[in-house]
Formats: structure tokens, C-alpha cells, sequence
């Protein structure tokens, strides 16, 4: 017989295995343990015929996953800009999981969808974009470029008279696409599913730091889209936006701009030049699951003209009730999903504008600090560290891949390696809020001592 009070007795049980892993990140070390990811072996059984208590369930997920977790939610997690979780958008992330919304009708979620609008709205001043700008709360900033160019598409064609949601490509006028020689891998992804090719794209030349050259833009004739990078994944530097979407629309294209993390620097005094023009754009891709440390998954699609985007994502079904409300799954590819959006919501409200400057603002300090320190301990960092990010190589591309493996194997923090502009590196993203100097300093640390340097 099922208790009562079960689920509350597991909720009580997962808080407290969740809160005391959160309280051992300190300690322990970031990448997992060998035995750790062997025991993950266990999982290697079939399925058995009987139910097992949900309190077992509950330990053994524990047990077994804990210990092979790498400790990203800490602040000494530096690889592949992946912030943490902010205490108020995690708690949050466990209220909505209980509510258990689905947020794609208005009508199934009244709840979420206000959420989600606020939030929205929050999102919009923060960033400084036209007023009236709309979004589409998905995945990640892959499915928010996806988004943000399926508006894009459906715009350029219907402006030459052709629907591509009801005829498809086949026989539809062509469309250039233009990117910089540094485009991120989640936009080209996002060019495939949507037809329009990754080989078919124009590529622009870059300068040293992978910003596009504005003065090497084609000319553009026809309907086309000009896709621009806030905030490279490598060295942080960001598109000529003012010259490139001035160029763009006066020749009629549609500019979208790839801000996955670097959106944010908009909301800073101190770091909005860098981003100058790109709220000119048409649409713009984010996650927030990066810099605004809210659980995974999380990334906005906003877009200036919001009826473009209905148009583009429209679906109706008899069954599909629906008011005059914003229908928030008229913004979205998906129907059904989850209200990822109150996290959002919690996180600006637990933080308020000037926290969101100070988180900001902050990491991308304890970014130059990192660069300060690598540098007098005689090692080259390639980028004008400019934002978050910082690359270092330690000689050889052989010994650079060597100081990776070991510092990774040594617990202490965790860096990744990428070949950039032919330099093979370490890539440091600093994106965490829970991030502070001490975290950095005992990072240098081992990343010194590993690499054979004396500081």
C-alpha cells in the first residue's frame, strides 16, 4: 500500500541529498573520479519485472550519480561556458517541476505563460532592444537560432511572394545566407534543419580576434540574412554590428544575431560597447543557461517583429482552445514543454538589474584576472580578453594538450582545450556566480604547477 505522504517523505529525501551535494562542491574535486564513472557501469542491467520502492530509486540515483557528476554547479567549473544554477532559480526549477505545467497553451497554464511574459518583458529592457520585441522561450541557443532564423525565412520569402510554411523550399526563390569565418557550429546546425545548407552559405573574412570584417561584407542583392556573433566562443570578441546592420538593411536583408552568451554584455554600462548595434538587429538567440545561471535547459529566441515569429511558428487544431492571450506556443517549434520560463522569471527577480550587471560584470573580471596571472607566469594568452574568455597555450600544441589532460585529471578546476585560428588552447570561460577570487587563485594555482611555471 502507498503512503500518504509519500512524495512528500521523497522531496524531503532529494532536498536533502541535493542540498547536501550542493555543500561538498567545494571540497571535492570537479571532473569525477575513474572509480566513479566505472560504477556507472552498474547501470548495465535490464529492466526488472517488479516496481521498486521510490525511496531506493531515489538512493541508488544518488549512490550511483553523485559521485560520477563533473561539479559544474561549483566555481571552479571554467569549460564550455556553462554558469550554474543561482539559489532562487534552482529552487524555482523544483516548485515548477511539482507544478509540472505544460506551458504551450495559455489556457492549460495561465500561470506559466504570465511567467513567462514578465520575464519576457524583464529580458527585453535589460538588453536595451526595440520596444515590442517578442520571444520564444526553447531549449538553448541552438532551437533559439533555429527560431530566430525560421522568422527570418518565412519574412524573406513571403516578401517575394512565396509561403514557405504551406510550399516548402522546393521551387522557392533562393536565399543567401552570409556569415563570419568564425560561426558558431549551433548556427550552422540550425541553417541545415531549416533547408537553407551549410555549403551554400557566403563566408566573410575575420580579423585576428574572429571578429567579422565589416569592410569585406558582399554586396547583397536578393532576399538574404546576415548572421552576426556577439561574444566569439573562443576569444569573446564581437561582430562590427553598427556597420554590418546598417550595410544589411539598407540593402533589404534580415540580420540575426548569435548572442548565446554575449547578449548579456548589453545589460552592462561597462560592456555594452562592445555589443554597439546589435539591438539593430532583427532577431537575436541567447541562452540562460550560461551567463543568467539558471538550470538547464534555457535559451530565448527574441525577435523585434513578434508577429513575423507567430507566423513562422503557427499551428492551430480544433483542440487547441484558445483566447485573445498570448498563446506562448505560437513563439516556439514545440507544443508541449516545459515552463522553463519561471526559472528564468526567478532569477531576475532574485537578482534585480543591478546583480544581473554585477554577475556580469564580476566574471568577466575574474577573467582578466586569470589572464593577468597566466601571463606573468610566462604563458601566451592569444585574445584581447575582452569578456569571459580567456585561451592559453603552454608551449607546443603537444604540451598544451598535456597541461589540459593533467589539469583536468587533477580535480582542481576544469579547462578545456580547442585549435583556434591555429593555435591549440586552453579555453577558460569564466560564466558562474558562484565563481570568486579564491576559486580563481587556487585555479592559477594548479594550472601553474601543472604546466612546470613558477608564478
Amino acid at each position: 500500500m502507498v503512503k500518504k505522504n509519500l512524495t512528500q517523505e521523497l522531496l524531503n529525501d532529494a532536498a536533502r541529498r541535493g542540498g547536501r551535494y550542493l555543500e561538498s562542491l567545494g571540497k571535492r574535486r570537479v571532473g569525477p573520479q575513474a572509480q566513479a564513472v566505472e560504477r556507472l557501469k552498474q547501470l548495465e542491467t535490464p529492466l526488472q519485472d517488479g516496481a521498486l520502492d521510490p525511496a531506493a530509486v531515489l538512493a541508488e540515483l544518488d549512490e550511483i550519480g553523485s559521485p560520477a557528476t563533473v561539479a559544474s554547479a561549483g566555481g571552479r567549473y571554467f569549460g564550455f561556458v556553462i554558469g550554474g544554477s543561482l539559489p532562487a532559480a534552482l529552487a524555482a526549477n523544483v516548485l515548477a517541476a511539482a507544478w509540472d505545467q505544460n506551458a504551450g497553451l495559455e489556457i492549460a497554464s495561465p500561470a506559466a505563460a504570465a511567467f513567462e511574459a514578465a520575464a519576457m518583458r524583464w529580458m527585453v529592457d535589460l538588453l536595451g532592444l526595440p520596444m515590442g520585441t517578442g520571444a520564444g522561450f526553447v531549449t538553448g541557443a541552438t532551437m533559439a537560432n533555429f527560431t530566430g532564423l525560421a522568422a527570418a525565412r518565412h519574412a524573406l520569402l513571403e516578401g517575394v511572394g512565396w509561403d514557405v510554411e504551406a510550399d516548402g523550399l522546393f521551387g522557392a526563390p533562393p536565399l543567401t545566407v552570409i556569415v563570419g569565418d568564425e560561426v558558431h557550429v549551433s548556427v550552422l546546425k540550425a541553417l541545415s534543419m531549416l533547408g537553407l545548407g551549410r555549403n551554400r552559405l557566403v563566408r566573410v573574412p575575420v580579423d585576428g580576434q574572429g571578429r567579422m570584417q565589416a569592410e569585406a561584407l558582399p554586396t547583397i542583392s536578393g532576399p538574404a540574412i546576415v548572421c552576426l556573433q556577439a561574444g566569439n566562443v573562443n576569444s569573446g570578441a564581437f561582430d562590427p554590428a553598427e556597420e554590418v546592420c546598417a550595410a544589411a538593411h539598407d540593402a533589404g536583408a534580415w540580420v540575426h544575431v548569435d548572442g548565446a552568451f554575449g547578449l548579456w554584455a548589453l545589460v552592462s554600462p561597462e560592456l555594452r560597447r562592445l555589443a554597439a548595434g546589435v539591438p539593430d538587429a532583427d532577431s537575436w538567440a541567447v541562452d540562460a543557461h550560461k551567463w543568467l545561471n539558471v538550470p538547464y535547459d534555457s535559451g530565448i529566441a527574441f525577435i523585434r517583429r513578434p508577429e513575423i515569429l507567430q507566423s513562422a511558428m503557427m499551428a492551430s487544431a480544433a483542440y487547441l482552445v484558445e483566447d485573445e492571450m498570448r498563446q506562448p506556443f505560437h513563439y516556439t517549434p514545440e507544443f508541449s514543454r516545459r515552463a522553463r520560463g519561471i526559472e528564468v522569471w526567478a532569477a531576475l527577480r532574485s537578482l534585480g538589474r543591478a546583480g544581473i550587471v554585477d554577475l556580469v560584470e564580476r566574471t568577466c573580471r575574474l577573467a582578466r584576472r586569470f589572464a593577468e596571472g597566466l601571463t606573468r607566469a610566462g604563458f601566451e594568452v592569444h585574445n584581447e580578453v575582452c569578456l569571459n574568455q580567456v585561451l592559453v597555450s603552454f608551449g607546443s600544441a603537444e604540451e598544451t594538450r598535456r597541461v589540459i589532460a593533467a589539469l583536468q585529471a587533477d580535480g582542481t578546476c576544469w579547462c578545456g582545450g580547442t585549435v583556434w585560428q591555429g593555435h591549440t588552447a586552453m579555453r577558460i570561460s569564466v560564466s558562474s556566480w558562484a565563481t570568486t577570487e579564491a576559486d580563481v587563485d587556487a585555479s592559477l594555482g594548479a594550472i601553474i604547477r601543472i604546466a612546470g611555471r613558477q608564478q
